[in-house]
């Protein structure tokens, strides 16, 4: 029997997940394992007993055209100081410093076998100064919630670094951008809300053009910073004054049109401003806007009331007038704020949809941030701006460091039996070509780098290969694979760094026996890797096409590698490494993902995009939610995300990443109702209502963006958010109805599902 593989360990040592670690060598071989062969990778995650980074440049392989990074899978010669890369074969000199104290016994960290993951403070770039902030608020929305808003953003003041700049432009029919560097009295600059601004015209209508000439940095460098962007230490009180007097826009709005809100003109200003100011060194343009854009360039929707708002329905009809022409303007925005490797952040607040869909290209493409609420005053939106600007907790390396990077850019090596067909992910392609770039392009294809603009330990990259080795030439059997991952990102200390992993993996040549890559299959990482491949081709296909292709796809992979005797479904059997995949597919089939009922679509285009830049723990929580039962009778256990869970006398905590729900059972909510909890003698009932209050808290505190926060009863309204998550064992039409509440629905089982896939997958 084939040992199974630790699937887990590359991602704990290297922040890697591979959907198979045992690869076929034929390109023919690859089709018939029916699941891509593809990486999850998570640049900044932190790994632990990883050495500190080191504070000299890396050695780079002279290969044309190669420049990987000097690994511990590199062959060295000791004796004539030489070392051989594995993804060219070339052999390479050690540059002296190297040559004098290398040995066997004497090696540099980069070399040390257990450190595949190496990071270098490079000394050779030079230091880019702190990053930059600037709010772009939108005061069309109602006092309370403006108030609130300007509440968070004194707060986030206080959590940045002294040394950290920042800016402020307000808008609603026009933009201003405030001048913080005049102490004396508040004064802006107006911008008219219905044009665009590139960076040329920012600089001249703001004066810093003048300046120009004088500097030897970027364009107006010195004469933006210290008048519109300053450091926090020394506008703090500048900036809160002006917030203090911020009010609702003062234009008057007839009662039967929305406000003239000029999201598209603001966001042109910051990235114009940014541009001036910092071009290709760290900074955010964070959006803060509790309604849809109605005037200028970039609006959506008109300003009459008696104009609708957008609706799958009218996107799938063509019925969406500014649509096109709006994603059109973000796409133009985006494309200037990623050259610039400026990040947007979109924090929305509205019980209407405000443009997600049409402005999230501008976050995918810069590495930005999105907060999807319904209120400012929500923790969903506070709590979350709080965790924006978290720093490295004490005891760590980089302690107190604010925990993101900037102006990030992935590269991909690899070895010549494969190539990289492209990445699912938050980023933009560099188009950088190179002899192991596939012509089958998935997501940003055609290159093998990346410009991801902002990052955090949280940010995942989904990166698929294609084996390109052709079948009539089998490899060795000591035969190795190599895959090297080169991030370079300008840490927030202002220093450039730069993060090297390589992996090195087996090959499988024996076509007629495929039980070594069967178990050496990741059934989690091929659910995510699927998914983001489902959401990304969402875009430009019909759902129920994407449906089929899924299906398909998991019927012939259960075909190819379960067992089973012919025609036979009572036989099928699925191996552990296996086991749960087909669970996953299903919830992924009934996921919000996929089935845009009852969700605008700026709600269906939030979820999409989290989805693309979860790690796959989280990206796992969102496709297959958790599901927790608290009872008399036991002690918390994880139960099926059934409806035979539900029991009237526990409660259930479930976690969709999204929302976290603590659901009480009708005898359960009964007694709470009557107060058993404030009698001493029981006591019981008040730790049992107390546990999953202070686990769910526990959940919440580690998450961004946080989650709405539920608590419901049986047969009660907001129960629905925990019903139509769970697969419906028992519905209205069940004729056993044994345990559970009955869902009234007509999608199938799980059990039904499964009947289906087995009669199909052992068809002859």
């Amino acid at each position: 029997m084939q040992e199974a593989w630790d699937v887990t360990s590359t991602e704990e040592r290297d922040g890697v997940r591979l959907t198979w670690h045992n690869w076929p060598s034929s390109r023919l071989e690859a089709t018939r394992i029916v699941a891509p062969v593809a990486a999850l990778y998570t640049p900044l995650k932190k790994i632990a007993h990883a050495p500190p980074p080191l504070t000299y440049d890396p050695i780079r392989c002279g290969g044309q055209g190669c420049a990987a990074v000097l690994n511990p899978f590199c062959q060295i010669d000791f004796r004539s100081k030489l070392w051989s890369c594995p993804f060219c074969l070339q052999r390479n000199h050690f540059p002296p410093h190297y040559a004098e104290n290398i040995s066997e016994t004497n090696l540099p960290a980069e070399l040390i076998p257990q450190y595949t993951t190496v990071e270098y403070e490079l000394q050779a770039a030079p230091q880019t100064g702190p990053p930059a902030f600037v709010f772009v608020v939108d005061i069309c929305v109602h006092d309370d919630e403006l108030d609130e808003l300007k509440d968070s953003l004194q707060q986030s003041l206080n959590l940045l670094p002294e040394d950290a700049l920042v800016g402020l432009i307000t808008y609603g029919t026009n933009v201003h951008v405030h001048e913080l560097g005049f102490p004396e009295c508040p004064k802006s600059y107006i911008f008219r809300g219905n044009k665009e601004y590139d960076a040329k015209k920012v600089q001249d209508l703001l004066g810093l053009s003048v300046y120009a000439s004088q500097q030897t940095g970027g364009p107006g460098v010195s004469s933006a910073v210290g008048r519109f962007l300053c450091p926090v230490g020394e506008c703090s009180f500048t900036f809160e004054s002006i917030l203090q007097e911020l009010s609702k826009d003062p234009w008057p709005v007839p009662s039967d049109m929305r406000v003239a809100r000029s999201t598209g003109s603001a966001l042109s200003a910051a990235t114009g401003l940014l541009e001036a100011a910092m071009s290709r060194t760290g900074g955010r343009a964070m959006l803060f806007t509790g309604g849809p854009c109605t005037n200028g360039p970039g609006a959506i929707v008109g300003r009459a009331k008696t104009e609708d708002m957008r609706s799958h329905t009218d996107l799938a009809k063509n019925q969406a007038p500014m649509f096109k022409g709006a994603c059109e303007y973000y796409e133009g925005l985006a494309k200037r704020a990623a050259a610039a490797q400026h990040v947007v952040d979109i924090f929305a607040c509205s019980l209407d949809q405000v443009g997600m869909l049409e402005m999230k290209v501008m976050s995918e493409k810069t590495g930005g941030l999105m907060v999807l609420g319904d209120s400012f005053g929500q923790s969903v939106f506070k709590e979350s701006l709080r965790r924006v600007f978290r720093r490295n907790p004490e005891g760590e390396t980089d302690e107190g460091a604010m925990a993101m990077g900037f102006a990030a850019t992935l590269e991909c090596m690899t070895s010549k039996e494969f190539k990289v067909q492209g990445c699912i992910g938050p980023c933009s392609s560099l188009n950088k070509a190179g002899g192991n770039v596939s012509e089958n392009a998935i997501g940003q294809g055609n290159t093998n780098a990346w410009s991801l603009g902002g990052i955090d330990p949280a940010t995942t990259l989904a990166v698929y290969f294609e084996i390109t080795n052709p079948g009539q030439n089998p490899l060795p059997q000591h035969k190795r694979r190599f895959i090297q991952f080169i991030t370079k990102y300008q840490h927030s200390s202002g220093r450039m760094r730069l993060r090297s992993t390589t992996l090195c993996g087996p090959w499988h040549s024996d076509p007629n026996n495929h039980s070594p890559i069967k178990c050496s299959f990741d059934q989690e990482a091929a659910a995510v890797i699927l998914a983001r491949l489902a959401v990304h081709r969402s875009e430009t296909e019909e759902v129920s096409d994407i449906l089929r292709w899924i299906d398909r796809s998991l019927i012939r992979l259960c075909a190819k590698f379960a067992d089973y005797t012919p025609d036979q479904p009572n036989s099928f059997r699925l191996s552990p490494e296996f086991s749960i995949y087909p669970q996953f597919v299903f919830h992924l089939r009934r996921s919000q993902f996929l089935q845009l009922f009852n969700s605008s679509p700026d709600e269906s285009t939030y979820y999409r995009s989290v989805l693309l830049r979860e790690s796959t723990t989280n990206s796992l929580v969102m496709l297959q939610p958790s599901l927790l039962s608290y009872s008399f009778n036991a002690p918390p256990q994880p139960v099926l995300l059934d409806s035979q869970s539900v029991r009237q006398d526990t409660i259930l905590l479930l976690d969709t990443f999204f929302h976290v729900v603590v659901f009480h059972g009708e005898t359960i909510a009964a007694w709470r109702e009557a107060k058993y909890q404030e009698k001493e003698e029981h006591a019981a009932f008040r730790s049992l209502l107390a546990a999953p209050q202070a686990d769910s808290q526990s959940i919440m505190d580690s998450r961004f963006p946080v989650p709405r926060y539920i608590v419901c009863d049986q047969h009660k309204s907001e129960s629905r958010f925990l019903m139509a998550k769970l697969n419906p064992s028992v519905t209205h039409n069940s004729t056993d109805s044994g345990m559970g509440q009955a869902i009234f629905t007509d999608d199938v089982s799980l059990r039904v599902f499964m009947e289906h896939l087995m009669k199909l997958a052992v068809q002859s």
